[in-house]
């Protein structure tokens, strides 16, 4: 049989089994067997494979890393530090028009990257947010789609759980040239959203009304309020780019010190430690089991040679580079609409890695661009996990509306996307500058 048309097969029956709703670590895993299986045309060396690659991707001290800044998030949230930084925000943002969506934004950036989850920086953020918006007359569904699309940020800024799983499966590129990477284009979005959010208000003032403004002593009370963050940020990110530590070593770190701060304003229980500790448990499975799927996956696809074949195919067609990159992010836009975004990255990542290498393009730089074209996935429909996620903050608020809303920001995201593609060194000054140019 073909290994080409094997492994385009291979793709195809693993899509429909996702859409069927199997698990994706175990459709890939079973695609991937069988499919190793028939090219080989030996079944015991593809059983000989899952035999080998739960272990291997299991006892990786690479991957250490993912559950212990997993299990720094958990107790970020158990300590109440989102509390404090949204209250600083508020004072410091929400006097301006569309200012309380300001601060939404500037809060969700900051503890997304500190918790390195979307999800839980919409959820958490969004319960401190949206009661204060209603209070002063926001409009509810653009409160909601801000809360949404505030969560992206956390695959840019770091410690992003996205870049360590991209750095990984891409074929151990350095996790803190990645980390740094993402800092410039994720300051570019937060600004982006920020101008799309004061547009939104400066065309229609109910959308986001003026708040209360604070005097300066409040505002400076308030700055207590985001110490803890900002200790953990600057001893976290800082000793690793420094060098003093590395980045598994970083995470350990972050997820003591998380859990010493949790002790000392009185939050820890028994109860709330081993709540956390089974939530990060079940997190870090998760990704596992869909890593080990995607290694065995990834087996599959390098017996047929697909992405070599398709980057050779691909490198010599006459078209300039750069529109290469673009059909790559429309297939990306259109993927991330109806797959977990995780999942993604380490489905395709086997096989654009090696077009872009192709291609000339530095692979730090393609990472960022991945990650930018990822989020954008969370927040459009059909799925936008993170939409349904703000809009089950309040059992009032309606999706439909929610996705209207998120329009915007889907708007500001993209162009962000583009103008990362046009200029590499966005995200490639400040990792050449800190680690020297690869």
């Amino acid at each position: 049989m073909n290994l080409t048309i094997l492994a385009v097969a291979g793709i195809i029956v693993m899509v429909l089994l996702l859409f069927l709703g199997m698990n994706i670590g175990i459709s890939m895993i079973v695609v991937g067997v069988i499919g190793y299986a028939i090219a080989v045309d030996d079944f015991s060396i593809a059983l000989s494979r899952l035999g080998t690659v739960p272990f291997t991707t299991g006892s990786s001290a690479s991957y250490v890393v993912i559950p212990l800044f997993v299990l720094m998030g958990e107790f970020t949230l158990e300590s109440g530090m989102s509390k404090g930084l949204y209250n600083c925000c508020q004072k410091w943002f929400g006097h301006l028009r569309g200012g309380l969506n300001i601060a939404t934004l500037v809060a969700n950036g900051v503890f997304g990257a500190i918790c390195g989850s979307s999800s839980a920086a919409v959820a958490t953020i969004g319960r401190l947010a949206v009661p204060e918006t209603r209070r002063y007359k926001y409009n509810d569904a653009f409160s909601a789609a801000t809360c949404a699309a505030g969560g992206t940020l956390s695959w840019l800024i770091p410690p992003s759980t996205g870049f360590i799983v991209y750095g990984l499966t891409a074929g151990n590129l350095s996790i803190g040239r990645l980390f740094a990477a993402g800092i410039i284009p994720g300051l570019i979005l937060l600004l982006a959203y920020i101008l799309a959010s004061s547009i939104v208000a400066a065309k229609d003032p109910t959308m986001a009304p003026k708040g209360e403004k604070c005097s300066m002593s409040e505002r400076m009370r308030s700055i207590p309020g985001i110490l803890p963050i900002v200790v953990l940020f600057v001893v976290v990110l800082g000793g690793m780019f420094s060098g003093i530590f590395s980045y598994t070593e970083a995470a350990a770190i972050g997820a003591f010190l998380t859990i010493v701060w949790t002790a000392c304003v009185g939050k820890m229980t028994w109860k709330g430690f081993w709540s956390r500790c089974l939530s990060c448990l079940k997190s870090s499975i998760m990704v596992f089991q869909i890593m080990i799927g995607a290694s065995v996956f990834g087996y599959f696809l390098t017996v047929t040679n697909l992405p070599q074949d398709l980057a050779s195919f691909i490198s010599g067609l006459d078209i300039p580079r750069i529109v290469v990159m673009f059909c790559i992010l429309i297939m990306y836009i259109i993927i991330g609409m109806f797959m977990d975004t995780l999942s993604v990255v380490l489905i395709t990542i086997p096989i654009f890695a090696p077009i872009v290498t192709a291609l000339g393009y530095d692979l730090i730089w393609f990472g960022v661009v991945t990650v930018l074209a990822m989020v954008l996935g969370t927040i459009t429909p059909p799925i936008g996990i993170n939409l349904f996620i703000a809009a089950g903050i309040d059992t009032d608020m309606q999706i439909s509306a929610i996705m209207k809303n998120s329009v915007p920001y889907c708007i500001a995201l993209l162009l962000v996307t583009i103008l990362a593609i046009c200029i590499p060194q966005l995200s490639l000054w400040l990792p050449n500058l800190m680690y020297g140019a690869a």
